[in-house]
């Protein structure tokens, strides 16, 4: 892990969201420097994944505020957040089956970007997005040549074809075996180092997403409970109660060098 310095490419203020008498989000204030991998963990229901809804404009707020590269994008519209630079994978990948690999990704190229992309440049997004993840560009690949580590790798083509500074990462580890595992984290940080994309990630594979991330924000009920270093992060008492538990003590160990 590595100090990130950059200017400040995501502000969230006070961002609040409410189902009925429920409220899934409370008061959420934090920053995303460019550059950097920011974990965002906690517990089952703890919010992260109505966080990224809200910043991706899936979900309305009922509270507070979003900023993007300087830009007020509170309430935007999907399609307007993503066409801005922010991309998002799914924690369930829900491809198109009845088109190609290659034709998921050209749909992302041709609709994800604003201005308009013409089929000959979106085919050529569309294959360097495949070639980033280690996928095949060629136009037989069927999608049901795909295992769940290749589908979350689909995942993360197609988000990367709508040309995104920001990438809102789901869950890119879930259902994967120990060395698709690591290979998807090293794939996060590639994308990150070589295509020069910013990530806040949700995960709760915490051993390999602690030595990946430099900075960590746990959420608990909707509130941050902690923000800080990793190795921080895995000391903090309250970290430990609601989520880490038994895992506390090895996470600590795996961190202690970092920094």
């Amino acid at each position: 892990m590595t100090d990130r310095s950059g200017e400040v490419l995501l502000e969230v203020r006070g961002l609040t969201k409410r189902f009925g008498g429920f409220t899934a989000v409370r008061d959420l204030t934090f920053d995303i420097r460019e550059g950097e991998i920011l974990g965002l963990i906690g517990p089952n229901g703890s919010g992260k994944s109505t966080t990224f809804n809200l910043i991706a404009g899936m979900l309305p707020p009922s509270g507070g505020r979003v900023r993007f590269a300087g830009r007020e994008i509170t309430g935007a519209s999907p399609v307007a957040v993503c066409r801005l630079g922010i991309g998002r994978t799914f924690q369930i990948p829900r491809p198109f089956r009845k088109l190609t690999i290659l034709e998921n990704v050209l749909v992302a190229a041709h609709y994800g970007r604003g201005g308009g992309v013409g089929h000959a440049e979106a085919s050529r997004i569309a294959r360097e997005a495949l070639e980033a993840v280690g996928l095949p560009s060629d136009p037989g690949s069927r999608i049901d040549q795909l295992g769940a580590a290749g589908l979350k790798k689909l995942e993360l083509a197609r988000a990367l074809a709508t040309g995104p500074r920001l990438l809102l990462a789901d869950e890119s580890l879930g259902g994967l075996d120990e060395q698709e595992t690591e290979q998807a984290a090293e794939l996060l940080l590639r994308i990150r180092d070589e295509l020069g994309v910013t990530i806040v990630w949700v995960e709760h594979i915490m051993g390999v997403l602690m030595r990946v991330v430099d900075r960590c924000i746990v959420l608990d009920h909707g509130e941050k409970i902690a923000e800080g270093l990793p190795r921080e992060v895995a000391h903090d008492p309250r970290v430990i109660e609601v989520y880490l538990g038994s895992e506390a003590e090895e996470l600590q160990q795996r961190v202690a060098g970092d920094g």
